[in-house]
């Protein structure tokens, strides 16, 4: 049987494929192993025989989005990871918005906005795909995903080019039936509404100012580590501030000092520093509070305590 690696140059797509790329440039933590095939698709077609493929020869498959909210380990991923950061094209017909799901969440809020379309604005400034931001049903200044999403296109693991229309039974707080659901999204339609240029910006512009005073863009990191869970009564960031957490170190990672629900590569950092915060962090708040903290961001990858 070949290598994983062997086959990048028999898949015939007009994307890139690259054996052993390293995963940490393309993630918002900045540290993390090798694909051992890494596919960058540039239409829908190149994603139906990237997944024909890895069916074909039972190969296990990643989908990589903005790289957000996840942390891929220092040992990388085995398989095919599959960077959807190409399928971007974005247009406008009334007051639907359809755009490719790689393209960057904060970049198809601001084409909505120039085109004086409104409903997106508070999703400007994070990080992260359409994609992702679907996949998780991604929620901050009062907004939702599912509030504006119309149709999403994405084909299957057999290969099959299906749409899918959003029922609310399916979506809950920052969850979406994606994520139980296998399958690569490659577009994205939203129903928006008319409004004024003059009138969005300033929000979003708001937004983006806002998650830069809390460290958001001061170091690398995934934003938000763990979900609110308002039955705990106070934001999962108050929660581990006030056990005295915001500083806490270990190796390169640290919980930020401006928001403690948030991690940062201080510039050293490997995963399983990250990871070991993330960890500390989450028992301390259950050995001291009683909490059981949610996680947000997704390991990926091979993790040598778990093997």
């Amino acid at each position: 049987m070949c290598r994983l690696s062997e086959w990048a140059g028999k898949i015939n797509i007009a994307g890139e494929l690259r054996p052993e790329e390293p995963l940490a440039p393309h993630t918002t933590f900045r540290v993390g192993g090798p694909a051992e095939l890494y596919a960058r698709p540039c239409s829908e077609a190149d994603l139906r025989a990237l997944i024909l493929f890895a069916l074909r020869h039972q190969v296990s498959w990643f989908v990589l989005g903005g790289g957000s909210n996840l942390l891929v380990s220092d040992l990388g991923v085995r398989g095919l990871v599959i960077d959807t950061s190409e399928l971007r094209h974005r247009s406008i017909a009334g007051t639907t918005l359809t755009v490719g799901a790689g393209l960057p969440v904060s970049d198809a809020s601001a084409f909505a906005a120039e085109h004086g379309l409104g409903g997106l604005d508070f999703i400007y400034s994070m990080p992260g795909s359409v994609g992702g931001a679907v996949w998780m049903n991604a929620r901050c200044y009062d907004g939702e995903i599912y509030d504006v999403l119309r149709l999403v296109r994405l084909v299957d693991p057999d290969g099959t080019v299906v749409e899918y229309t959003p029922r609310p039974e399916d979506f809950g707080y920052k969850r979406s039936p994606f994520m139980d659901r296998p399958g690569v999204m490659t577009s994205v339609s939203f129903t928006l509404q008319r409004a004024r240029p003059d009138d969005l910006w300033p929000r979003m512009r708001a937004h983006e100012a806002d998650r830069r005073a809390k460290g958001h863009f001061s170091a690398p990191c995934a934003g938000s580590v763990f979900k609110n869970n308002r039955a705990f009564g106070r934001p999962s960031g108050a929660i581990i501030d006030s056990l005295g957490l915001r500083g806490f170190q270990i190796g390169g990672a640290r919980v930020s000092d401006l928001h403690a629900n948030i991690i940062v590569n201080t510039g050293n950092a490997t995963a399983s520093d990250i990871r070991a915060v993330i960890e500390h962090v989450g028992g301390e708040v259950q050995r001291r509070l009683g909490y059981e903290l949610e996680r947000e961001v997704l390991y990926v990858g091979r993790w040598p305590h778990d093997e």
